[in-house]
């Protein structure tokens, strides 16, 4: 069976999940991050720590800063304001976390399996962003609401 792709682009497109199920695999997907900035905000001096635990400084600035794009990234997915921008903003900040946090190539072998499966999950959570960014500019280009 060598059917060209293109040849099943009309069911699939008619295979559309409804609304509430597309908005709680984007939660799903932004759960980390609201978790996250909740723990840091309840707990800003275990932020700073963290910051610091990283070399990271200003810490409390940055602890502020981590805080309102995880929460205002997530937001911005959720409700749809500019989800593209949210959801690139989210997957720039996990590789970037993730080249921070996940150096396995640099930890002790010991630590070298469990630092390697977050590392290529992280990237894989960055990829799931960057294609809710697409297929949301891909809606806006032809006109859809979010």
């Amino acid at each position: 069976m060598n059917r060209p792709a293109s040849a099943f682009a009309p069911a699939a497109g008619a295979v559309r999940p409804p609304a509430w199920l597309r908005w709680l695999a984007l939660l799903a997907l932004c759960a980390a991050y609201l978790q996250g900035g909740l723990v840091k905000v309840m707990n800003f001096a275990g932020a700073i720590g963290e910051m610091q635990h990283f070399g990271l400084a200003p810490a409390a600035p940055l602890a502020a800063a981590v805080i309102a794009l995880e929460l205002g990234a997530s937001l911005m997915i959720l409700c749809g304001f500019y989800r593209w921008l949210g959801a690139l903003a989210l997957a720039v900040f996990t590789l970037l976390a993730t080249l921070l946090a996940n150096r396995f190539w640099a930890a002790p072998p010991a630590e070298q399996f469990m630092l390697a499966n977050a590392f290529f999950e992280h990237v894989g959570l960055a990829g799931g962003f960057v294609l809710v960014a697409w297929e949301d500019l891909a809606r806006r280009a032809a006109g859809k609401a979010a």
